[in-house]
């Protein structure tokens, strides 16, 4: 048997494809779905469950959780992954701004803290302009070889 007319009109109601709209299989009531030609027949065969819609198929995620479960302790990241350069995965510029902030934001705690002075301080923030740290290990370092560090000063 055809339900065509039936399956259009279900789907129109129901507000979905003409694949989701399912029909019962059960033969007692296949001539009531073939006598239903009009809106009002078909909504009371949809209140008695004889037509229903069938759920929405949605796409997994579990395979994504766990991918970004990995990259988060660090894996899937090797040379195979990569489509950028170093440069376009992070920016020279990201990288110089993180660097930067981090090289002066310590120094201003150095001075707070009273372990520089200014004149020391203004000269190494303008070193640290001109790039001559790479990181605040490098600075911290610096400062002992040339003997500009108090220690334990408060």
């Amino acid at each position: 048997m055809r339900f065509d007319h039936q399956r259009r009109l279900a789907a129109s109601i129901l507000k979905c494809g003409l694949n989701r709209v399912r029909i019962t299989t059960d033969p007692a009531e296949q001539e009531n779905i073939l006598d239903a030609i009009t809106r009002e027949q078909l909504r009371q065969l949809i209140r008695r469950n004889v037509i229903t819609m069938r759920p929405v198929r949605g796409v997994s995620r579990g395979r994504t959780r766990k991918r970004q479960a990995q990259r988060a302790k660090g894996r899937r990241r090797g040379h195979g992954t990569r489509k950028g350069s170093s440069s376009a995965r992070t920016p020279d510029k990201q990288r110089w701004m993180s660097s930067i902030r981090s090289l002066r934001t310590h120094l201003r705690d150095l001075k707070s803290k009273g372990r520089i002075d200014v004149r020391t301080y203004r000269s190494y923030y303008r070193k640290a302009k001109g790039g001559m740290f790479k990181s605040r290990a490098h600075l911290e370092q610096q400062l002992r070889a040339a003997g500009l560090l108090k220690e334990g000063a408060t």
